[in-house]
């Protein structure tokens, strides 16, 4: 019910053709997302441990649902503050309600929302059974080397990868080979794209 209910109001939005945004984004949204990524160590600070943040990104989530439902978020950041919050959910519906999200951001002019999109998919396609077509998924589990399986790398060209500001094939291999290493690779986002 709620992937149908993200879908109308994606549909919804993308008929709204006048074009204007409110001028100013919702702070709450923004301080969510600004939580989610230090507890992940994004920013000044370490990262908590695991079974920390997992409460913390249920609690987000929940909320981020209820500013959607009420009809607060309005903007583009907004909308990419909570598909971040939501890539970093624990089922598949929440990472196909990320991608909405990041539609949504998109649509309302903010490019730097492309690689969520590409993010969320992935993800999303990875939870349900399925490769992952884009290449932004690098698991590690149980101390076994990084992966990007299931992966279908013939699916997307580099050239449409480059688009959604995810890295090309070759480069992809080479970030698992940095992380294999120990390392966080340094070009998991193409130069020239924030994310």
């Amino acid at each position: 019910m709620r992937i149908i209910l993200a879908v109308l109001m994606f549909s919804a939005l993308l008929t709204n053709t006048s074009g204007a945004q409110p001028a100013s984004t919702i702070p709450e949204v923004h301080r969510l997302y600004m939580e989610d990524q230090q507890d992940r160590g994004v920013g000044p600070g370490t990262s908590l441990p695991w079974k920390e943040i997992e409460p913390h990104d249920t609690a987000r989530r929940a909320r981020v649902h209820e500013l959607l439902e009420s009809g607060q978020l309005k903007t583009a950041e907004d909308f990419h503050d909570a598909a971040f919050i939501y890539q970093h959910g624990q089922k598949p519906n929440d990472y196909i309600l990320g991608h909405v999200l990041a539609m949504v951001a998109v649509q309302k002019g903010d490019a730097k929302s492309l690689w969520i999109c590409a993010a969320t998919l992935d993800r999303y396609l990875q939870k349900s059974g399925q490769p992952q077509i884009f290449g932004t998924q690098y698991v590690q589990q149980s101390g076994s080397p990084t992966t990007q399986d299931p992966f279908n790398p013939e699916l997307i060209p580099d050239r449409l990868r480059v688009i959604y500001c995810v890295p090309g094939l070759e480069q992809q291999k080479g970030n698992v080979k940095e992380f294999n290493s120990g390392k966080y690779p340094e070009h998991i986002i193409p130069p020239g794209c924030i994310r």
